[in-house]
């Protein structure tokens, strides 16, 4: 029964532990966030390699969620916009799916390119990649490593992206980062116009921090602290 009990008591105390530990962690996320620091950190994610040194001869699309969704629209944005400006480029759509099934992911993704004014001539697929891993294998086996590329995708996927691509052999590897554009708008307002309330509710109207900026901020650090244990794992296995 001592055994037992001392087992128990040692179990309560990690128990204990971690949770003052994770309690700490918590509170140290929470006080950043009301800080400049995690949108530094996502935006340092996304432009730390993403220097453009010359004409792109393809534009590389890294396919996201489905279609239509939040990543792969603002992606196939931002790849519309850069084959507008470079013409002679091709535009690579990477994202696993049927080509022969009008309704895939990759297939969508096509017509959203088609209907911003990209020449269908001009898009090929990597239909095969499931990981950034596979996929820099898989467009290292359709282009040449020689050429330089342009890679699209989110800011927090850049800078893995961009050294898996280097390490599958491309030697000239260039990136777009396809960054959300924040509304110019003034959305403040005047609680009391909009209603009565209990006095104990403050007024946020004019306090957009609270109402924005600390929850961007907070989904941030989650991005950040992924993205930051997907390089580990990269890097450990020799991937980047």
């Amino acid at each position: 029964m001592k055994r037992i009990s001392f087992k128990n008591i040692q179990i309560f105390r990690l128990i204990r532990n971690f949770a003052i530990l994770a309690g700490i962690l918590f509170l140290l996320l929470l006080g950043l966030s009301f800080t400049t620091l995690p949108y530094w950190g996502y935006h340092w994610l996304g432009t730390s390699l993403s220097e453009i040194r010359s004409e792109p001869k393809t534009i590389v699309l890294l396919g996201g969620s489905g279609m239509p969704s939040e990543s792969n629209l603002i992606r196939t944005w931002f790849a519309a916009n850069a084959a507008h400006e470079f013409q002679e480029s091709k535009v690579m759509v990477v994202m696993p799916g049927e080509l022969s099934d009008s309704m895939s992911t990759p297939s969508r993704i096509f017509s959203e390119l088609e209907l911003r004014g990209i020449d269908p001539g001009r898009i090929i697929f990597e239909p095969k990649g499931t990981n950034t891993r596979s996929q820099a294998i898989e467009c290292s086996h359709l282009i040449s490593l020689s050429e330089p590329v342009l890679l699209v995708t989110s800011p927090e996927n850049m800078r893995r992206s961009v050294l898996s691509f280097r390490k599958a052999g491309f030697e000239k590897v260039y990136a777009l980062p396809a960054f959300e554009n924040a509304a110019e708008a003034d959305f403040t307002f005047v609680d009391d116009e909009l209603g009565d309330s209990p006095g104990i509710v403050p007024d946020v109207g004019s306090n957009t921090n609270v109402r924005y900026q600390f929850w961007n901020h907070l989904k941030y650090e989650i991005l950040i602290a992924r993205e930051l244990a997907a390089l580990g794992y990269y890097k450990l296995r020799g991937w980047i």
